[in-house]
């Protein structure tokens, strides 16, 4: 099922309590296959996005001096603020600038989060 919904997708939403993501694998297949990440600040999303460039996410804030309904609540506001104010006009707007986000999302999970890059990273920190 999975693998058809990130065929499918064309925005994959992402929405785990920071920090508790450990490292959302189905974000990056989903940008493999053309879905743009929208997602809070957290796990492999943290090393990737470049926001409105090649996904969207949350601007992060101190979770730490938060409540977790707190927490939520800024979540689920930001999250709205990003579709109504920036997805949701690109999609249906702008297409050729919603098509280069597509790419640039594609490109850019490919060359940061390939296999050979994680085993050399792996090598180096493991064994140098």
């Amino acid at each position: 099922m999975s693998r058809r919904l990130k065929q499918a997708a064309d925005i994959w939403l992402n929405n785990p309590r920071v920090p508790r993501e450990a490292s959302g694998t189905s974000g990056m297949t989903a940008a493999m296959n053309g879905a743009v990440n929208m997602s809070t600040n957290d796990g492999w999303i943290c090393e990737f996005i470049n926001n409105g460039n090649n996904g969207f996410v949350v601007p992060p804030v101190d979770y730490m001096n938060m409540h977790v309904e707190e927490q939520d609540n800024y979540d689920l506001n930001q999250i709205y603020e990003i579709l109504e104010n920036q997805v949701l006009p690109l999609y249906y707007n702008d297409f050729d600038t919603w098509r280069q986000v597509v790419k640039n999302g594609m490109r850019d999970v490919q060359v940061a989060f390939d296999s050979n890059r994680m085993a050399d990273e792996y090598y180096e920190i493991l064994y140098k």
